[in-house]
C-alpha cells in the first residue's frame, strides 16, 4: 500500500464525518505540515523552525541569530540553549569526527558523572581558586558541583582502578556537557553557563612517556582540525588553573574572539598574549621623568602592599578604542603577574581604600615596578613615597630570569622574540581547543600512583615502589566549535557549513510541478557500490512554501551545495547546482550530477 501523506488522510476522513466539523474540509489542507515517511531524508518529516526572532545587540556578528533563525538552537536561559535538530545533527558529526581521531590514538570512551564533589575539589586545592563552579546542596548539606572540568573525577577513579604500570599507558575520553557560573553569558554558544566539551585524559607512568603521548594527542588534534578545512592556530599557552606547564591551544582567528595570539610570519612562533615576549633593544637613554611615563597603581592579595607600575606611554588599542588616558591599557597585565604573582589582578581601579596600614606606625608596604626603559631613580615619585612613609621594595629585573622587565603590552609590528627580522602580528582570536601536560598535579595530591618494577639479586622482575602518575588532559569545545565555525563561514545570506559538520551536505529543491522527479535526483545522488559514498541529501519537500522561500531558507540554514529543479529542469533535465561557497552556479546533467557534487564536497 503506497504511502498517502497526512493531510490527504485528514481530507478524506474530513468528508466521511457529517459533523459540523466538515466545514473544516473547505480548508486548504495542503497548506498543513504533511509528515512522509519512506526512509529519505525529507525537511517535510524534519523539524525545522526557521525564522525565529533573535534580537541582534552589539556584542552579536550576526551569526548567532542565524543559529536561531536557522532553526539550530533556541535559547532557554541566559547562557543556556536548547539544540534543535538540525543543530543537534552538526554536534552530533562533531562528535563522530572527534571519535575518529580519538580512536585512533587509542583512547576508549567512557561517561562520567556531571556532578562532582566539593571534597575532591579541595582534595586537589581548587576549590577556593574557582569562582565561576555550580554548587549544590542536597537535603543532607553535602557540598556538591556540577562540573566545569574533570580532572578530579578521572583522577580518582584511575587511583581506585589502576594499581600497576602494567595498566598503563592509559588514555579515556568523553564528551559531555559542563556548567559554568558565567557571570555575563554571551556571544551565544562562545560563553555560556552549559556547554559541550571532549576531554581526554591520558595517564602514564614516565615523563618521557607523557611527553610521548603529549605529542601523539597534538598530532590528533591537528588531523581534526585539518579535516575542518579552516585555518586554525596552535599558540603555546599559560596552564592557568589547570596546572602543568606545558600547554598549547588552538584558535580560530576571528574579530569576535576574546583571546589575544601573537604570531610572527618568518618563524613559527605563535603564543598567547598571557605568554607572548617580544625582543628588548637596548635604549640609549633612560626615561628619568615623569614627561611620556604612565604609572598604574595596584594592590596586593592581601592587600598590605601597594603596586606602582611604571612604563612609557605608548600608543594601545584595545578593541576598536584606542587608549592613552588609562594606564592600564598600556601594561601587559600577564607580564606583571609573572613578576609580582601576588597582584590582584581583579582590582584595577582607585585600590587606596582597600589598603591596609601598620597599626602602629601607619606605614604600608611599596613595591615599585620599573620597565626596563624608565629608570628606578624618578625623584619625585620616590620624594612621594617616602612622604606616604611606605617601606619601598623596588623590582627592575624579573625576579626568577633576571631578565629586564618589558612590562608594555605586545602590539603588531613588535619584533619577534625568535628571529632576527621577524615581526609580531597579534589577532584576536576564539579558542575552540587546548592541550595540557598535566604531569603529577592531580595525581600527586589524589595520591593516584602505581607501583614500577624494579630488578632484584636474582635478576627477576618484582613490583617495588609508588610514583605518582604522569598526565595529561586535552579539551575541544563542542558547542563552542559550532559557534565559532558558525561566527566565521557565515554571511548576509546565512551560514555556510563545512561538510564534515553540515547538517546535510545537500538539499534538493524541486519547483512546482517537479516534485516526483526530486525524488529521482534524491536516488541518483546515493553510492551504486558498497565502495561508494552516500551524499548526505535532504528533500525540501514542505508543501507550504513556494520556490523562492526555500531558496532563501536554503542560504540562511547553509547547506554547502544547494539542487534546484527549475526551468533547466523543464528544459532539458539539467539540475542547477549553486555553491555559495565556492562560488558556483552551474546546470548539470543527471547522469554526470553526482560526480559534480562530490566534487564540490571534496573542497569543502
Amino acid at each position: 500500500m503506497a504511502v498517502q501523506p497526512v493531510y490527504e488522510l485528514l481530507r478524506k476522513s474530513f468528508l466521511r464525518n457529517k459533523n459540523p466539523v466538515n466545514r473544516l474540509s473547505s480548508l486548504n489542507l495542503q497548506s498543513f505540515r504533511a509528515l512522509h515517511v519512506d526512509g529519505r531524508n525529507r525537511l517535510s518529516t524534519f523539524w525545522v523552525p526557521t525564522g525565529g526572532i533573535a534580537p541582534q545587540t552589539a556584542e552579536d556578528d550576526g551569526s548567532h541569530s542565524s543559529l536561531i533563525r536557522g532553526g539550530f538552537l533556541r535559547q532557554a536561559y541566559s547562557g543556556v540553549f536548547h539544540l534543535l535538530p538540525l543543530g543537534l545533527r552538526v554536534q552530533e558529526k562533531l562528535e563522530r569526527l572527534i571519535d575518529k581521531h580519538m580512536r585512533s590514538i587509542g583512547a576508549s570512551k567512557l561517561s562520567l558523572s556531571s556532578i562532582t564533589s566539593e571534597e575532591l575539589w579541595r582534595q586537589s586545592g581548587r576549590f577556593g581558586a574557582n569562582s565561576e563552579l555550580l554548587r549544590l546542596r542536597d537535603r543532607k548539606e553535602s557540598g556538591f558541583l556540577l562540573s566545569p572540568t574533570h580532572e578530579e573525577e578521572i583522577t580518582a577513579l584511575a587511583s581506585g582502578i589502576v594499581k600497576s604500570y602494567k595498566d598503563l599507558p592509559l588514555r579515556v575520553y568523553q564528551i559531555s556537557r559542563k556548567y559554568r557560573d558565567e557571570r555575563r553569558p554571551r556571544q551565544g554558544l562562545l560563553r555560556a553557563k552549559e556547554f559541550l566539551m571532549k576531554d581526554l585524559y591520558t595517564f602514564d607512568y614516565t615523563i618521557n612517556m607523557a611527553l610521548e603521548t603529549y605529542q601523539t594527542v597534538r598530532n590528533a588534534y591537528a588531523a581534526f582540525f585539518d579535516e575542518l578545512k579552516i585555518p586554525y592556530l596552535v599558540a603555546n599557552a599559560d596552564s592557568g588553573t589547570m596546572g602543568g606547564n606545558l600547554s598549547h591551544e588552538y584558535h580560530f582567528v576571528s574579530q569576535r574572539g576574546e583571546d589575544h595570539v601573537c604570531s610572527c610570519a618568518k618563524c613559527n612562533y605563535v603564543a598567547n598574549e598571557e605568554l607572548a615576549e617580544k625582543a628588548a633593544h637596548t635604549p640609549s637613554k633612560l626615561m628619568d621623568t615623569l614627561e611620556g611615563v604612565r604609572m598604574w597603581t595596584g594592590i596586593s592579595k592581601d592587600r598590605n602592599t601597594l603596586v606602582h607600575v611604571y612604563v612609557p606611554q605608548v600608543k594601545v588599542e584595545t578593541r576598536d578604542e584606542t587608549i592613552d588616558e588609562s594606564a592600564i591599557g598600556h601594561i601587559n597585565i600577564h607580564a606583571l603577574k609573572s613578576v609580582y604573582p601576588d597582584l590582584d589582578t581583579s582590582i584595577e581601579k582607585n585600590p587606596l581604600h582597600l589598603l591596609k596600614t601598620n597599626s602602629s606606625n601607619g606605614t604600608f608596604q611599596i613595591v615599585r615596578i620599573f620597565d626596563y626603559r624608565v629608570s628606578p631613580n624618578l625623584e619625585e615619585t620616590h620624594r612621594r613615597d617616602v612622604a606616604n612613609r611606605g617601606e619601598i621594595n623596588d623590582i627592575t629585573t624579573h625576579p626568577t630570569t633576571g631578565k629586564p622587565l618589558d612590562l608594555t603590552r605586545i602590539r603588531t609590528g613588535d619584533p619577534c622574540p625568535i628571529c632576527e627580522n621577524g615581526t609580531l602580528t597579534v589577532q584576536r582570536a576564539v579558542e575552540v581547543g587546548h592541550t595540557f601536560h598535566l604531569g603529577a598535579r592531580y595525581s600527586e595530591p589524589m595520591n593516584a600512583t602505581v607501583a614500577l618494577p624494579t630488578q632484584n639479586a636474582s635478576g627477576s622482575m618484582a613490583l617495588s615502589g609508588q610514583v605518582a602518575m604522569q598526565m595529561g588532559c586535552h579539551g575541544i569545545g563542542v558547542s563552542r566549535l559550532i559557534g565559532a565555525i558558525a561566527s566565521l563561514l557565515s554571511d548576509n545570506r546565512g551560514l555556510n557549513w563545512p561538510r564534515v559538520v553540515s547538517p546535510f551536505e545537500c538539499v534538493i529543491i524541486p519547483s512546482r510541478g517537479t516534485e516526483e522527479d526530486a525524488v529521482g535526483v534524491y536516488d541518483t545522488l546515493q553510492g551504486v557500490s558498497r565502495t561508494d559514498v552516500d551524499i548526505d541529501a535532504i528533500l525540501d519537500d514542505r508543501p507550504i512554501k513556494d520556490l523562492g522561500w526555500k531558496l532563501h531558507d536554503a542560504d540562511l540554514i547553509g547547506y554547502p551545495v544547494i539542487l534546484i529543479l527549475g526551468r533547466a529542469w523543464k528544459k532539458d533535465r539539467r539540475v542547477e547546482v549553486q555553491c555559495r561557497r565556492l562560488h558556483v552556479k552551474e546546470d548539470v546533467k543527471i547522469d554526470k550530477l553526482r560526480e559534480v557534487v562530490m566534487s564540490i564536497l571534496e573542497k569543502l
